[in-house]
């Protein structure tokens, strides 16, 4: 009996490469592979036509579904090789490393004692092996990367540089294996495991390596990462292995196939691997030793797809480039690096931005696998498969903008789809607004697939097996579990657009519930935009209307009894909520189109307008409200900013109203010529201390003002001071020509030139 361990990294081509020219010369009758043993059920699924990598193990909790890791292989990844070498020729393939049914129930154990959440091992911690800063103290460096310990010694600063060109381009394999184990055998000379984790790992590897020897297999490969590869050579030589391993608890899990992207090869998750460049080393598994040519011939074709320049020429300069700059480095053959350097010079021209496209193209390449069809899936994943081959929406990593026309019968179930989705968390499509283009009979969506929506998909199993019966349990229950009025009428809003009638039901009792008992202004105010909403949506969705003017009718006639009172005695940041809510329930009102609602509406944003104790803030946004509805009549404007801007006004609270005034449409405030001159008058009256205090303030007013609006308001401003047909008016509105009377002003001045001190001459 004969045990070789070949010590691997995931996700490495030429480690690929070479393990299964190593497979083919020792023949081995049993394969131990490094991966969850909790997952073994479903490698036969490796066999089928459909299995196109890249793709990942997904094992999770059955009665958690977010405790759950990944486990990505792509082509060139050596475990992808081992797995596909057993199916081929007949050889028993297993995972040895500890179950994660064991991971689990410790992760929990470990939550249960910090008082935390389990935390998503699939999402945490992914991070990039690019480089690795070398820390000042050798030990640290070799417990961060072991790997980066022997590219430092080698001279390299970026332990990815020094892993390619020595193992992942080599040509000779010969001894590959033989000398990773030398290596790290040198680095965990007389080092314990890590932690307990590592240590029960690889405890349970060796105890996998000893079952199969006991079973009578005399020629065992075993491929795990190179880390492990000393520990598991003997395992005969490590004592205490059983004992550290007996009663250890377990949880229930599941683990099927999903399909998994390049651009996450790169994340550390299950076995903690990851790559900075997986379109790199696939493209190294692909033309092994005639890499660069193929490299920049792919990089010329996709600048020219973009409409760049890169010419023949300039691609065989790329090359010659790529290759000078791999022998001053004295490498045998260009690495990424240095295809990159020469890109960057000969077809980029030193451009940043063509480059990025390169990184995103090539470098990493997004490209998503496909799993056979008879995969294990939850029953509201198989849902999903179903409505996305009946309404033509095929998942995809790139993103993809949709036009629905709801009037459409595939258009409406697609708004549908993805609006039940949104509810079960599973954000497939966000709605986009478009500039330009406005009606209740259109839906702008962005898609993009991710595959870890397959976690959210298992975890809103819970509320049913189809996503339509999901999405209307998920919502009912959270209507039944929340107090916010504005949150209850937004759900209410998503089950109307989602077509979900048992939801929108119950959801309106509840609504009923919660308005009879609210007494939050700002609640019920800022509750109305989404039911609005719903009433616009009726003509398209068969939504009833006459179910929700009932609501809306109450909340209103409870807005407008307490909001006047609920604008006294607000201080600054209480105010700018106010206005924020106000701001809101003037949209409802205005997208109803109800005239006893809107004149019930106005007439209290008037009484607002009016009442010299409310905030100035408030008071404004009220005046500009009811000036852009046509309400407010000139003279009373004239009147209303003459009182509220005279100096019997504190300056503060009158520089707030004129920031209210001044929201909204900055090309209705330039027709308002008595407003400005108005305006302009008061602060020419500010001291110098005074306008310094508020000049704040004032710049705040007119900062959400577009440029053009601004230079335009400068140009009213400045014409007023050449203006002559009119004379000015003060802050009281009374004519500055009608209240000088140059008469009665010589009379004082004798007794001026006497306080002054100076001499009067009255010529």
């Amino acid at each position: 009996m004969s045990i070789h361990v070949f010590g691997i990294r995931h996700h490495g081509p030429g480690c690929a490469r070479a393990l299964r020219a190593a497979l083919d010369e020792l023949k081995p009758d049993i394969l131990l592979i490094e991966g969850p043993p909790d997952a073994e059920h479903v490698l036969p699924l490796l066999t089928k036509e459909e299995m196109k990598p890249p793709v990942a193990l997904l094992v999770y909790a059955a009665d958690k579904p977010n405790q759950a890791v990944f486990f990505p292989f792509t082509h060139f990844s050596p475990e992808w090789q081992a797995l596909t070498y057993g199916m081929q020729h007949n050889v028993p393939a297993r995972f040895m490393d500890l179950p994660h049914a064991i991971h689990f129930a410790r992760q929990r154990e470990t939550d249960e004692e910090n008082h935390s959440e389990t935390p998503i091992e699939a999402e945490d911690e992914h991070k990039s092996t690019q480089s690795v800063a070398v820390p000042q103290e050798a030990e640290q460096l070799l417990q961060d990367d072991p790997l980066a310990m022997l590219s430092y010694a080698a001279g390299y600063e970026d332990h990815e540089g020094w892993w390619e060109q020595q193992i992942e381009q080599r040509l000779d394999t010969t001894g590959l294996f033989e000398g990773i184990l030398e290596a790290m055998t040198e680095l965990r000379s007389g080092r314990p495991p890590k932690n307990e984790e590592e240590a029960l790992r690889e405890a349970y590897m060796r105890q996998t390596i000893k079952a199969a020897s006991k079973e009578g297999f005399q020629r065992i490969a075993v491929v795990c990462g190179a880390w492990h590869a000393p520990v598991l050579v003997d395992p005969e030589a490590h004592k205490g292995d059983t004992s550290l391993l007996k009663g250890l608890k377990k949880v229930k899990v599941e683990a099927t196939w999903i399909p998994w992207t390049n651009s996450r090869l790169s994340y550390r998750s299950g076995y903690g691997a990851g790559i900075y460049s997986p379109g790199w080393y696939e493209h190294l598994w692909a033309f092994p030793g005639n890499a660069t040519p193929h490299w920049m011939a792919r990089a010329a074709h996709l600048l020219r797809e973009q409409g760049m320049d890169a010419s023949s020429a300039s691609v065989i300069e790329a090359v010659r480039l790529a290759e000078s700059l791999a022998a001053l480095r004295d490498m045998p053959q260009p690495g990424l690096a240095d295809a990159h350097e020469a890109i960057l010079t000969v077809l980029c021209h030193g451009e940043q931005a063509p480059m990025n496209l390169i990184r995103e193209k090539m470098e990493i390449g997004e490209r998503m696998g496909t799993v056979p069809s008879d995969a294990p899936v939850v029953p509201l994943q198989r849902d999903l498969e179903m409505h996305q081959r009946r309404l033509r929406l095929k998942p995809s990593t790139e993103i993809v903008t949709l036009d629905l026309d709801l009037r459409k019968e595939t258009d409406l179930g697609r708004s549908q789809l993805l609006h039940r989705l949104q509810l079960l968390h599973v954000p497939w499509g966000t709605p986009v607004h478009v500039s330009g283009k406005s009606g209740t009979f259109h839906e702008y969506w962005r898609l993009q697939w991710k595959v870890d929506f397959v976690i959210a998909l298992i975890e809103a199993n819970v509320w049913g097996n189809t996503i339509a019966e999901a999405a209307a349990a998920y919502a009912i229950d959270q209507a039944r579990n929340t107090e916010s009025l504005p949150t209850l009428t937004s759900l209410l809003n998503e089950c109307i657009l989602a077509t979900l009638p048992r939801a929108v039901e119950q959801l309106l009792q509840e609504l009923q519930k919660r308005a009879a008992v609210t007494a939050d202004i700002h609640h019920l105010m800022r509750a109305l935009p989404p039911l609005t909403t719903i009433v616009r949506y009726g003509d398209v969705r068969n939504t009833r209307a006459d179910f929700i003017l009932p609501i809306i009718q109450g909340l209103f006639e409870r807005i407008v009894i307490g909001l006047p009172g609920a604008c006294s005695s607000l201080d600054n940041d209480a105010a700018k909520q106010m206005i924020e809510s106000i701001n809101q329930a003037q949209s409802s009102v205005a997208l109803l189109e109800i005239e006893a609602l809107q004149e019930e509406w106005y007439a209290t944003l008037k009484r607002i307008m009016e009442d010299e104790q409310i905030h100035g803030l408030v008071r404004g946004r009220c005046c500009r409200i009811l000036l852009d509805q046509q309400i407010l009549p000139e003279e009373e404007l004239q009147r209303l900013t003459g009182l509220t801007l005279s100096p019997a006004v504190p300056a503060t609270q009158a520089a707030f109203w004129i920031e209210g005034i001044l929201q909204g449409s900055g090309l209705v405030m330039l027709h308002q010529d008595n407003l400005w001159r108005v305006l302009d008058g008061w602060v020419s009256m500010l001291t110098t201390d005074t306008f310094t205090q508020l000049l704040p303030i004032l710049r705040r007013a007119f900062s959400g003002f577009a440029s053009p609006e601004r230079r335009a308001m400068g140009e009213k401003i400045k014409h007023l001071h050449t203006q002559t047909t009119q004379p000015t008016k003060s802050v009281t509105g009374q004519s500055s020509e009608a209240s000088f009377d140059a008469a009665n002003a010589r009379l004082v001045l004798p007794t001026l030139a006497q306080i002054l001190g100076v001499t009067f001459d009255d010529r």
